[in-house]
């Protein structure tokens, strides 16, 4: 028995149809030829062999050109994939990309902003690389604050002269030495208050800040005042009032009350710088009435004057 004999054997007993072409209408008579007994001693035995009928021909099957194109089944027939399409089809996948990339991104923090999240420790590392005005191409260095950091008095100032440019700290030239005794007077040292100025760099000359660099400067201020959080503040001068206060209102009509700064409301006390008493000596006795006035405001938060 072939092989093809032997597969068509097994299907029919597993009562599996058989497909087979048809050719001219007829089936192919070797495709239904009953598998071969084995031989039998005895031939009256021998199951009788029925002759092949000739299949009725289906005149829609034997039109269908599928018919007509299967190929006879024989020990070397395979499946064909080829009917004419490109099943290798590239799928338009970037497996590099990240599956949040599509999703919104937070937009990135504003520079007042960033300042506002540091500390202590980085925020001065940032006031000494600040290169975000033009003074950062004169000074010699810059002049982040001095004194205790827990301190309740917060002394405010314009601006670094030339010798706290030299030095880095604020108002150690003629009027830092006339502060000293002026804090004394009220029985602080400078040890006991932190110091901070408007500004971080020195401007040229010793000039005004200008607002541009007031504005860009205000930032660090303001960190260093959340930081601390004093219980007063004593404004020094005519640039480090209107500065805080968002005023051009002249200091001699800003001394002699007490303001508020900020959404803390922390009381405020304005008064004349010291190099302006070096030169009008005659204003000392005014600046000791402002010094009376702070130390007032902070024994009582909600006096007024």
């Amino acid at each position: 028995m072939t092989d093809p004999q032997r597969r068509r054997q097994y299907l029919a007993e597993l009562g599996i149809p058989l497909w087979l072409p048809r050719h001219d209408g007829l089936l192919s008579t070797a495709a239904v030829e009953a598998p071969t007994p084995a031989p039998a001693s005895d031939p009256a035995l021998l199951p009788a062999v029925p002759e092949p009928v000739a299949a009725a021909p289906d005149p829609v099957a034997a039109d269908s050109p599928l018919d007509r194109d299967i190929a006879p089944l024989d020990a070397d027939w395979e499946p064909c994939l080829d009917v004419g399409v490109d099943i290798d089809v590239e799928l338009d996948i970037d497996v590099d990309r990240d599956v949040n990339d599509d999703a919104p991104h937070p937009a990135p923090l504003s520079r007042a902003a960033r300042i506002a999240t540091l500390d202590w420790t980085a925020l001065e590392a940032e006031v000494r690389q600040c290169q975000s005005c033009g003074l950062c191409t004169t000074r010699t260095q810059t002049v982040f604050g001095v004194g205790d950091r827990q301190a309740r008095w917060l002394v405010i100032g314009e601006a670094p002269g030339a010798d706290e440019d030299r030095q880095g700290e604020p108002f150690v030239g003629r009027a830092g030495k006339l502060l000293n005794p002026m804090l004394q007077a009220i029985g602080l040292r400078r040890e006991q208050v932190y110091i901070a100025n408007i500004l971080k760099c020195r401007p040229p000359d010793n000039r005004d800040p200008t607002p541009d660099e007031a504005t860009t400067c205000r930032p660090f201020l303001e960190r260093q005042i959340a930081l601390l959080q004093p219980r007063i503040i004593l404004a020094v001068g005519r640039i480090a009032a209107q500065n805080l206060l968002a005023t051009d209102t002249p200091i001699g009509k800003l001394r002699g009350r007490i303001h508020r700064l900020g959404p803390a409301r922390i009381p405020l006390v304005v008064t004349y710088h010291p190099a302006y008493l070096l030169r009008s000596p005659r204003e000392k006795r005014k600046a000791w009435d402002d010094l009376r006035l702070a130390r007032r405001a902070l024994a009582n938060p909600a006096a007024t004057p």
